[in-house]
């Protein structure tokens, strides 16, 4: 092949590769995805699956997650009230509000399961496997939105209640329960295992 022959190859190739080449650029360059922040439900949903884990895992106390849900609960009726008021939507100005009250819930969910409270896991008395056992059916509820922050918090609380009273009552006698204790304390775990079932069973979830 002449010397003239070679030039003209090579600047065939070079234009068949050059579409192909500004192709692939651009197609790279299309395919980058911005970062968007999450919205307001996403950051929700989030923060109680956080919840959620903290109950499962025992980094949350029931007291403590009674007091998370609560807040969540009273910012949850603040946006439907906001919501309500600019005809099912958000202003700039709410969803800024939103975001910092967001932002110190978050705070608050991290120092909670990263103190040193926290909720006996392997328990060995009879009392205190039954109060595992609800724990980890409110966690479930939280976790799949079959419970609304404020039935987890009311559960919660009432949970928080029991667990005051059973440390009472063995600080009283000398770290064990009578007979009539526990009878006392089933009782109410039984009431409150019925309204955890209630809860998790009724029309009102997690939207």
């Amino acid at each position: 092949m002449t010397q003239r022959g070679k030039f003209v190859l090579i600047a065939a190739m070079l234009a068949v590769m050059a579409p192909l080449a500004l192709a692939q650029d651009s197609s790279s360059s299309s395919s980058t995805t911005t970062t968007t922040p999450p919205t307001v439900n996403q950051r929700r949903n989030n923060q109680q699956e956080r919840i959620g884990q903290g109950v499962q895992s025992g980094s949350l106390t029931a007291g403590e997650t009674s007091n998370l849900e609560k807040k969540e609960a009273g910012l949850n009726s603040e946006i439907h009230t906001m919501r309500q008021d600019d005809n099912g939507h958000l202003t700039a100005a709410d969803r800024a509000r939103i975001q910092r009250q967001q932002n110190r819930l978050s705070n608050n969910i991290y120092r909670d399961k990263h103190n040193a409270a926290v909720q006996n896991t392997n328990p060995t008395s009879e009392v205190g496997q039954r109060a595992r056992n609800q724990q980890l059916r409110v966690a479930q509820g939280i976790q799949s939105g079959s419970m609304t922050a404020r039935e987890a918090a009311g559960t919660e609380r009432h949970e928080a209640a029991i667990n005051q009273e059973v440390r009472a009552d063995r600080a009283a006698n000398g770290g064990t329960l009578t007979a009539a204790q526990r009878a006392r304390v089933n009782r109410q775990q039984n009431r409150t295992s019925a309204g955890i079932y209630a809860k998790k069973h009724n029309a009102r979830t997690r939207n």
